[in-house]
């Protein structure tokens, strides 16, 4: 069945901006004595929020000082800025969309801020995203709680189990499940089982995205 409407996570879903964000936190973890891959980096906080990267990696054993999120953030921001591509695939399959007449929001766990830095070097995707991208972090409700996905459901006008959300991140599906939406889970870089553990349903490439979602 056609869905109402697709809610997007942001962060490796809209935008590739994962491996810049996880290759600074392994930099930074490093800076005061904690050691990790980019794999268990992954492991660890894929899908979740800088304060919790914070509360970890303190517990782990890195002596990260009071001030580091909101040090942390300007770092990101500026790496970002630099230039963060889209994913591939994301112009035509919001182009489809919207020639289904099915519309669509985005739910992140990243501050607005983070968005304007990404998705703001995008004008003409940013642009029809207007009124559409919420934070969870801004809201107070961050994946995996489900209330981000609700409030985007609610301000789109669309029963809950009517939207389709698209995800990358264990949390964010939970998120989902726990909002009672469908989720299709990207995974370009091959099997995730963590993903596919939480009930998001696996997919490669976004042009894959029309026929899973019933378009002819």
């Amino acid at each position: 069945m056609k869905p109402q409407a697709i809610l997007f996570d942001c962060d490796g879903v809209l935008v590739d901006s994962e491996g810049a964000t996880f290759e600074l936190i392994q930099s930074e973890f490093a800076a005061y004595g904690l050691t990790l891959t980019i794999p268990e980096l992954e492991t660890l906080f894929l899908g979740g929020t800088i304060e919790i990267v914070a509360s970890k990696g303190r517990e782990l054993g890195a002596a990260l000082p009071p001030d580091w999120v909101e040090g942390y953030y300007d770092r990101l921001y500026a790496m970002l800025r630099e230039g963060t591509p889209l994913i591939a695939g994301i112009p035509e399959l919001l182009e489809r969309l919207d020639a289904e007449g099915i519309p669509f929001a985005v739910g992140s766990n990243g501050r607005g801020a983070k968005m304007e830095a990404t998705l703001g070097q995008h004008p003409k995707i940013k642009a029809r995203l207007e009124g559409l991208l919420f934070s969870g972090q801004d809201l107070g409700c961050p994946k995996p709680q489900p209330g981000l996905y609700l409030h985007c459901a609610e301000v789109l006008g669309v029963d809950p189990a009517a939207c389709v959300v698209i995800e990358d991140s264990p949390a964010g599906a939970r998120a989902a499940k726990a909002a009672g939406m469908r989720c299709l889970g990207y995974a370009p870089h091959g099997p995730a089982p963590r993903l596919a553990a939480e009930g998001a349903e696996l997919f490669t490439s976004m042009l894959q995205v029309p026929a899973l979602i019933g378009l002819s």
